[in-house]
């Protein structure tokens, strides 16, 4: 029976130090219903922007099937050959705008809209 409770103890004091330790690297208070001031850890935030990556990348899909759309694919494959021939940094726009299925989808989607 006392080895339960010892048992008991120390998971309470393991829980206890980890809401610490998370209390330490930020909190936000809260207000109960009956007045108690709650602490709460801060929500943990990712160092890297997945969510601002992915919607550079939404964006520079939606260009791609814009520019696609109005100016025709002719035009379109000649500036990418255009940019092809240039520097390493036009190189490299280059390989990021070539045509690809997701853009030819958006500027089908797209074209109707510009006529």
């Amino acid at each position: 029976m006392a080895d339960a409770k010892q048992i008991q103890f120390g998971q309470r004091l393991r829980r206890i130090d980890r809401h610490h330790r998370k209390l330490a690297r930020g909190y936000v208070t809260t207000v109960n219903h009956d007045g108690l001031i709650i602490a709460r850890p801060r929500r943990q935030t990712s160092l890297f922007p997945l969510r601002g990556l992915f919607l550079c990348l939404l964006i520079l899909l939606a260009f791609k099937g814009f520019l696609y759309a109005h100016l025709g694919p002719t035009a379109y494959a000649d500036r990418v050959a255009l940019l092809e021939s240039g520097t390493v940094v036009e190189k490299m726009g280059a390989y990021a705008m070539k045509a690809d299925p997701v853009t030819l989808w958006v500027s089908d989607q797209i074209r109707p809209f510009l006529r």
